[in-house]
């Protein structure tokens, strides 16, 4: 690994509590570069099997301008449980930091699945694997991307974290709303954090007899309750 992709720098947290998340991942180059206004970060995010990502939920988010993401994935079922699941991949594209000219951010919220119930432990890990970095710029040069800028002597200078860029390419929409494809090129970076993991809260197999059985007496209490009423203060014509 070049010395220099230690100027990529990358932050993936997971903000509040419960069972319903907000994934956040912030990028930082490693110097103030203008030209990166002319840049687009697109950040391919891998969602394990426990999560899920809500394709109305980021519906309602774009037109409130509050984030742009959207699900790649198809045949996506919101209600299955994680046992019946597979994972699934969204496109997020980050927007720049206003108070940070090297800066890019993303949110994307997220939500547990069911899990299974487990015999001992009451808890269940999901792992949130770190995404794919890539970045497209509308700079002239060679394929379109930023090469060189110049330095104080009018001398050509590569750009450092152009060093940390995977020779790979990568194609994906140019834009949210638009069907263009473009050639993103995939970056290497240092993460601050591991893989982020996520404790989940599983019901414990022990108390599946004690569970089911106050459940149905609830559900005849209920019942039983309902039908009183109806036949107490119901009207009835024949």
């Amino acid at each position: 690994t070049r010395a220099t992709c230690s100027e990529i720098i990358l932050r993936q947290e997971v903000l509040k509590d419960g069972f319903h998340r907000d994934l956040l991942i912030k990028v930082k180059f490693g110097e103030s570069i203008e030209d990166l206004q002319t840049c687009r970060l697109l950040i391919k995010q891998d969602i394990p099997a426990g999560l899920f990502v809500d394709p109305y939920e980021l519906a309602s988010l774009r037109e409130r301008n509050i984030t742009e993401a959207v699900m790649v994935s198809e045949n996506f079922d919101i209600e299955a449980p994680n046992y019946l699941s597979k994972e699934s991949e969204v496109l997020i594209y980050a927007r720049q930091d206003s108070q940070c000219i090297d800066c890019f951010q993303a949110f994307l919220p997220v939500h547990y699945r069911y899990h299974r119930p487990h015999s001992h432990d009451g808890e269940t890990s999901i792992v949130v694997n770190h995404p794919d970095l890539l970045m497209f710029c509308d700079q002239a040069g060679s394929r379109g991307m930023i090469r060189f800028r110049f330095d104080s002597f009018d001398r050509t200078v590569e750009f450092p974290i152009l060093k940390c860029w995977a020779h790979s390419e990568v194609a994906a929409p140019c834009a949210l709303e638009n069907e263009d494809i473009c050639q993103w090129n995939k970056m290497k970076y240092k993460s601050v954090y591991k893989n982020v993991t996520l404790q989940v809260p599983v019901g414990l197999t022990i108390h599946t007899s004690l569970v089911c059985s106050v459940t149905l007496l609830i559900t005849i209490l209920c019942s039983t309750l309902i039908l009183v009423a109806i036949f107490k203060y119901g009207h009835f014509s024949l």
